[in-house]
């Protein structure tokens, strides 16, 4: 110990070590070190004490052992400030390291190697959560990711809920049925895993934000570490579900955003990343644009690949105005391209309708009217008018050939022929015809540019009614999930979405044809998605419904998880009182699985110190000695007469693993 204040003693003497209430910068000393800083090597032969400890001589030169400084400074009993001891104590180390000595960069919080069950279990915003969320550690899991038993199937199509008979399948066995799970979408998804691992094309996903208002504000110490839990848990398990071209579209705010890139880099790869999208969902107005530093109007969608060499990507375009690039009229476009009689498109049109040149028109009837005049006709005539582009030099070889051609006749037109489009050039620029930036876009011709990572014409305004549901502050709009569905999937292809709400990605995923399984464990009554699904199979007319061309018409499968200790877990929660509580105790001591540590006639002997907690906690000490590997029922007891299947249930189960008698 005397080695250690020799050390601190002499350290203090540099000001730039030590901080305003005394304590040493101990990270700073390292720092310094490991960059082999001639003040503080300075400092340490200035004692011979510390000379004689951390350098050595080697042919009269006199060299710094810089790992045995290092890790001296290191050891967790030594300037034990309290920086080092928040380190120690969140475990900010990786295999006994602390980061500042590994070269890559890593996420490492606490219980990063756990399970975070449970979940959301109430949407509104302002209600105070129980806590009965647990981090189980590894050890503690031994069948709590076993796939479950699935209960109260139906079949729903136009002709109402229909029992179930039996699930449809591809010729390679996967089931080709749309899915509508309900219960806690970690477990879902391990009960998904055995059936759809490598199958699915798409998962989007619009988690809860860790916003402090929702189901994660219990752990103000650990917010952020529980929220990554909780999102590292289920990302890990959707990520084996992907395609090999697969991806996973992620919707968050920018208060987790940096926080889920990190982790997004770990669980499937930096090298897997493809992009962020900035999404605009509303503008500033009102008290937003007095003070606009609070309130944000964008939200990102982090995008990867599973494997991103193997991921395509088509081309999205959106509605653009006219670009008045486009400046030149060809008036004889039906002639031989020889003979084609170029002019300028403002002047002409001004010409057209009586003005004496474009100024003249644009003072008479204003720049906006007469831009919308050009823009119509530009629209009209978008194969007779074009702007020329450069050609590069690493163009084909023919064309580069009639390029220089070009240059010494300026006012000649060429043509280099093509097996589908002939390419023209008229002094030594290609002919780019408005035609190409004409698309089709929901059944409107309408100048068009490729879509960016930057959405700004999705309006978030008036979409409370999309699907006949409403969801306050967590619905995404129709066209939204439209364009992330049709950027990377076609027909048939399967999408999930884990975190499903109100049902929208399911909703628009039904009306362009493809599969989907979508998991909620909430229950948001008459606002759910299985009401929206409904909707939407008989015809709803809102979202996208129009733009599609959508009638009404197929079915899904509504499954639930088969409950066990998750039902006493939502008693405990609804309970008004601690009567009530004592009441669901006496059940759980006959009916539950306890956890293998309860003593339960402890509990019964302390009852009177029980009543004296809140209810609060009164419902987190119940929720806790419930055993969490038996939410809901594995397949393993599928015929265990305690649980008490159902010949329905065990039907429907053994269809959906495909278990043989």
């Amino acid at each position: 110990m005397e080695l250690y204040e020799t050390l601190a003693n002499q350290l203090k003497k540099e000001p730039n070590f030590v901080t305003d209430n005394g304590e040493l910068k101990k990270w700073v000393v390292i720092n310094k070190a490991q960059n082999f800083d001639e003040e503080l090597i300075e400092l340490l032969l200035d004692n011979a004490e510390l000379k004689a400890k951390f350098f050595k001589t080697v042919k009269d030169v006199t060299v710094f052992n810089q790992n045995l400084f290092v890790q001296f400074l290191e050891q967790k009993n030594y300037i034990n400030d309290s920086f080092t001891q928040y380190k120690n104590k969140v475990g900010l180390t990786i295999d006994g390291k602390y980061l500042k000595q590994r070269n890559e960069v890593a996420l490492v919080w606490p219980f990063k190697d756990c399970i975070l069950e449970g979940g959301q279990s109430r949407e509104e915003e302002k209600r105070e959560e129980i806590f009965f969320n647990e981090i189980l550690a590894q050890d503690e899991i031994t069948q709590l990711l076993e796939p479950k038993i699935l209960t109260n199937s139906k079949r729903i199509s136009a002709v109402g809920d229909n029992s179930f008979d039996q699930f449809n399948r591809f010729e390679n066995g996967i089931i080709s049925d749309n899915l509508i799970i309900r219960g806690n979408n970690l477990l879902a998804l391990y009960s998904l895993k055995q059936e759809f691992v490598g199958q699915v094309k798409l998962i989007y996903i619009d988690p809860p934000y860790n916003t402090g208002n929702d189901s994660f504000k219990y752990n103000d110490n650990f917010n952020h570490s529980t929220w990554l839990t909780f999102m590292k848990n289920r990302l890990s398990v959707a990520s084996a579900l992907l395609t090999k071209d697969g991806v996973i579209f992620i919707n968050v705010d920018d208060k987790e955003y940096s926080y889920l890139k990190v982790l997004c880099d770990e669980v499937y790869g930096r090298e897997n990343f493809l992009n962020v999208i900035a999404v605009k969902t509303s503008d500033p107005s009102g008290h937003k644009t007095v003070n606009p530093s609070p309130y944000s109007q964008t939200e990102y969608i982090l995008l990867y690949a599973k494997h991103k060499p193997s991921y395509k990507y088509t081309i999205q375009y959106i509605a653009s105005d006219y670009d008045s690039g486009y400046n030149q009229f060809i008036t004889n476009f039906d002639e031989d391209f020889s003979k084609w009689e170029i002019v300028g498109l403002f002047d002409y049109l001004a010409k057209e309708r009586g003005y004496k040149d474009t100024r003249d028109a644009n003072k008479q009837l204003g720049h906006s009217v007469f831009n919308s005049i050009v823009a119509e006709f530009a629209l009209e005539n978008k194969e007779r008018i074009f702007q020329g582009t450069a050609i590069a030099d690493d163009a084909a070889k023919d064309i580069v050939e009639i390029r220089n051609k070009s240059d010494a006749h300026p006012d000649k037109i060429f043509k280099v022929e093509r097996d589908k489009v002939d390419i023209f050039i008229k002094d030594g620029r290609q002919i780019y015809f408005y035609s190409n930036k004409v698309r089709d876009i929901d059944g409107i011709l309408t100048p068009s540019k490729p879509l960016t990572n930057m959405w700004t014409d999705i309006p978030y305004n008036g979409i409370s009614k999309e699907g006949g549901v409403r969801l306050k502050n967590g619905k995404k709009p129709e066209k939204l999930l439209r364009r992330i569905i049709e950027i990377c999937t076609n027909k048939n292809d399967i999408v999930l979405d884990f975190h499903l709400g109100s049902g929208t990605t399911c909703a628009v995923a039904h009306k362009l044809g493809r599969q989907y399984i979508g998991i909620e464990q909430l229950d948001y009554s008459n606002n759910d998605s299985v009401t929206r699904l409904k909707n939407v199979i008989n015809g709803d007319s809102t979202g996208i419904s129009k733009s599609v061309k959508w009638e009404g018409g197929g079915e899904f499968v509504y499954l639930e998880l088969k409950k066990y200790n998750q039902a006493f877990i939502e008693q405990i929660e609804e309970a008004k009182d601690t009567k009530t509580l004592l009441q669901i105790w006496e059940q759980m001591k006959t009916k539950s699985f306890l956890n293998y540590n309860v003593d339960i006639k402890k509990q019964d002997e302390h009852i009177e110190d029980f009543k004296t907690l809140t209810l609060k906690e009164q419902k987190q000490h119940l929720c806790e000695l419930l055993d969490k590997n038996q939410l809901y029922v594995n397949i393993s007891s599928l015929n265990d007469l305690d649980f008490a299947s159902t010949e329905e249930e065990r039907k429907v189960t053994k269809d959906f693993y495909q278990i043989k008698d």
